[in-house]
C-alpha cells in the first residue's frame, strides 16, 4: 500500500520529533536564554541612554551614529570580531549576548530617543507649571506618552535577536542554530528545518505579544502634537 505524501509527511515529522524532540527543547530553551539576556541588556543601556540624549542633544548624532555602524556589521564577523577578546573569548555565551546586545541596542535607542523629542512642547511646560520636577515628569509625562515607541523599538529588536541567535552557534554559544548549521553540513533538510521552524515561531510570538502591547499603550496623537 501506497501512503500519501501527506501521510508520509505526518509519519516523517512523528518520527523525528520523537527522536530530537528533547534536543529541540534544550536548544529553544537556551535560544531564549540568549535572547533574553542580550534584551535585558539592550533595554538597560538603551533607554537610559535615549534618555540622555533627549537631554544632550548634541550627542545624538554621534551616538545613534555610532549605534547604527554596529548595526551594519555582518553578524558572523561581528562573532568573530569578539572572539579573541580575552574575557569574552572564554565563554561563547558571553560573545553571543554582547553582539546580540549590539544587535538590539539602536532601535531602542533610537524609538526612545525620538518618542520623547516627539512629544508636543506645550505638553511638558504644563507639566512644569505645574511644578512637576524633572524626574516626576519623566516618569509620569515623558515615558507613558512614549510607551507605543519605546514598545515598537523593543520588538524591532526582539525579532532581530531572535533571528541573528542562530548565528551564535558557529562560536559554541548552543540555540536554535546548532540544528541549522548541523543539517547544512551533513545536507539534512530535515535537520535544518528543525532549527529554522522553532526559530521563525519564536520570533513570531514575540512580535505577536509586543504590537499588542504596543497598541494597547498607544495614545491619541493629539496628546503627542501630532
Amino acid at each position: 500500500m501506497t501512503l500519501s505524501p501527506a501521510l508520509s509527511a505526518g509519519f516523517w515529522a512523528q518520527g523525528f520529533l520523537s527522536q530530537h524532540g528533547a534536543e529541540i527543547v534544550t536548544l529553544t530553551v537556551e535560544h531564549l536564554w540568549l535572547t533574553g539576556a542580550a534584551m535585558l541588556l539592550a533595554a538597560g543601556i538603551g533607554v537610559p541612554l535615549g534618555i540622555w540624549l533627549t537631554r544632550h542633544p548634541r550627542w545624538a548624532g554621534l551616538v545613534i551614529g555610532l549605534a547604527n555602524v554596529v548595526q551594519t556589521i555582518p553578524s558572523l564577523a561581528m562573532f568573530g570580531f569578539l572572539l579573541p577578546l580575552p574575557w569574552l573569548g572564554e565563554r561563547a555565551a558571553r560573545i553571543a549576548i554582547v553582539a546580540l546586545t549590539g544587535y538590539a541596542l539602536l532601535p531602542i535607542l533610537r524609538n526612545t530617543y525620538a518618542g520623547i523629542r516627539g512629544i508636543d512642547p506645550a505638553v511638558t511646560e504644563v507639566a512644569r507649571a505645574l511644578g512637576l520636577t524633572n524626574r516626576q515628569r519623566l516618569f509620569k509625562v515623558e515615558l507613558p506618552l512614549t510607551a507605543p515607541f519605546l514598545l515598537a523599538g523593543l520588538r524591532t529588536a526582539t525579532v532581530t535577536c531572535v533571528g541573528i541567535a542562530t548565528i551564535a552557534a558557529a562560536v559554541g554559544a548552543g540555540g536554535l542554530g546548532e540544528l541549522i548549521f548541523q543539517g547544512v553540513a551533513s545536507v539534512d533538510n530535515r535537520t535544518v528545518l528543525a532549527g529554522a521552524i522553532p526559530a521563525a515561531l519564536l520570533a513570531l510570538a514575540a512580535d505577536a505579544m509586543l504590537g499588542l502591547l504596543e497598541r494597547w499603550t498607544r495614545v491619541p496623537g493629539a496628546a503627542r502634537g501630532v
